[in-house]
């Protein structure tokens, strides 16, 4: 037997057009098997598998995971997993295995199958040809029909008359096509870091209004997902949108009225103060299994019990911010300024508004630019930690500026200079989560009070800051080197000839 070129759908409609036209003289011939069962199709939200091209069936009782030209890996499906992590070992956990352990696989259509085949008939009863169907009638959206063609060994000339039939009858190959859009008209994906394109001579306001109209959408999509708590990067992605429109209203200088400027900037700080305490415990929670790995075992048990203290904060933390998300004044609140950014008529314009955005860029991150070397330049074995925080601040600022005018820049050179400085980002973030931890910890242990277990969690949470406080010291000596790699004298060049000398084209 031989395959065709892979997987196609089509709309269930269509199925008569495939299934009662004659097909170069070979009669088509389709049989159902009895019975359906119910499936869903599932991926992460980010969707990383449609991404992939790749596409994840749970199918009656079986994990199906069908590739772009249909090979398919599968086992038992596991009931009630969400994570690859939770599911059973076997080849389609083990072809997961790349997606984000934080990523939920959610339902993107659920509803009833059935299994069919149609065959190519000639004259004399001989199959020719056949598809194997598979029709998938969600409960919510479009039915459609995935069709695999499959030959048989001396009759090429059919196979390829069927798959040009199924592709008159509107089949489109699943790695080239988009089923999810055909099920449902209406899913046009997420994408947590949208491409705004920014114009050279664009002015630096409507640069500024298109970042903030673009991450408020990013920052709504995910407000479901914190509620159902369905997973912990609902949440993050959330506050990293929220963080960037902050970002451009404090780094794209003189680009509104100051006063409108302040305005917003306290609106956009409201909105987001309400979400730290949960991401706090979230992150905590998500460290569970390294903090463990840092201590002997004899003192697992009392981390175990601080967990479970943390666990319970956050099923209150959780249910706050839930129940904040769904209230009318922040309802109100973050339609009128999607309203605001949509608009544009309210906004007002500041002295830097009419700039050319590569003009401004270019002056803002110079300016970052030469304030990190100053602020690196005399960092030393003893240099206190908040000087340290205040690089890593820095970093940040002249990242989110690097990233916001990235399409004004030529982007090889500008991917040049991003990687080291993202590898000096990852130190200085080590460093401060280290730093930030031993405090939290530290606060934690104050906290317990009469606490049940209370001197087993001081011990384990005690070795757990002298085991933190030693990797932060470490940490330390990994900045000084990503810093110097950052301010290599060839880095140092092209910085100097992408954003101080107007070169960058």
């Amino acid at each position: 037997m031989t395959t065709g070129d892979g997987i196609y759908y089509l709309a269930a409609a269509r199925l008569g057009d495939l299934a009662e036209r004659d097909v170069q003289n070979l009669k088509p011939v389709l049989e159902w098997t009895e019975g359906s069962r119910p499936f869903a199709i599932r991926d992460c939200f980010d969707q990383s598998l449609r991404m992939s091209r790749r596409l994840l069936l749970e199918d009656g009782g079986l994990l199906e995971l069908i590739s772009a030209t249909g090979e398919a890996l599968r086992q038992p499906a596991t009931p009630q997993a969400r994570f690859v992590a939770e599911f059973a070992e076997g080849p389609v956990k083990a072809a997961l295995a790349g997606l984000s352990p934080l990523r939920a696989l959610l339902p993107v259509a659920a509803g009833m199958a059935r299994s069919g085949r149609l065959a190519l008939i000639d004259d004399e009863g001989k199959t020719r040809a056949r598809a194997e169907l598979l029709e998938l009638r969600p409960t919510d959206g479009n039915a459609v029909i995935l069709v695999t063609p499959q030959g048989l060994r001396g009759y090429d000339r059919a196979l390829h008359d069927l798959v040009a039939h199924v592709r008159d009858c509107g089949g489109t190959p699943l790695g080239a096509g988009n089923l999810y859009r055909m099920i449902d008209p209406a899913n046009t994906g997420y994408v947590a870091k949208p491409r705004i394109e920014v114009g050279r001579e664009e002015t630096a306001f409507d640069a500024a209004n298109d970042l903030i109209d673009g991450y408020l959408p990013v920052a709504r999509a995910n407000e479901q997902g914190i509620i159902a708590d369905l997973d912990t990067e609902f949440l993050h992605d959330h506050r990293v949108a929220l963080r960037k429109i902050r970002s451009v209203l404090s780094l794209f200088k003189g680009v509104y009225d100051l006063e409108q400027t302040a305005e917003l900037k306290l609106r956009f700080s409201a909105l987001m103060a309400p979400t730290g305490p949960l991401r706090d415990l979230d992150v905590y929670l998500l460290a569970q299994q390294g903090f463990c790995d840092l201590v002997p075992e004899r003192m697992h048990a009392g981390l175990d019990r601080m967990f479970a203290r943390l666990r319970d904060r956050r099923a209150a933390e959780h249910a706050r911010l839930a129940a904040h998300l769904r209230s009318k004044g922040y309802q109100k609140e973050i339609k009128a300024l999607t309203k605001l950014f949509a608009k544009r008529r309210k906004l007002l314009a500041g002295q830097n508004a009419s700039r050319a955005s590569f003009d401004l860029a270019c002056e803002l991150i110079w300016k970052r630019y030469r304030r990190i070397r100053r602020i690196a330049a005399g960092m030393t074995a003893e240099t206190p930690d908040d000087e340290v925080h205040r690089l890593r601040i820095e970093c940040k600022k002249l990242r989110y500026l690097m990233e916001f005018f990235g399409p004004v820049f030529p982007r090889r050179d500008l991917k040049d200079v991003l990687e080291p400085l993202k590898d000096l980002q990852d130190s200085l973030g080590l460093f401060n989560d280290y730093a930030v931890q031993q405090t939290k910890l530290q606060a934690f242990m104050d906290d317990l009070g009469d606490a049940p277990h209370k001197l087993d969690i001081a011990q384990s949470v005690g070795a757990l800051i002298v085991v933190l406080h030693q990797k932060q010291l470490g940490e330390r000596e990994k900045i000084v080197a990503a810093f110097a790699r950052f301010n290599s004298d060839r880095m140092q060049r092209t910085i100097r000839r992408l954003f101080h000398e107007g070169k960058g084209s």
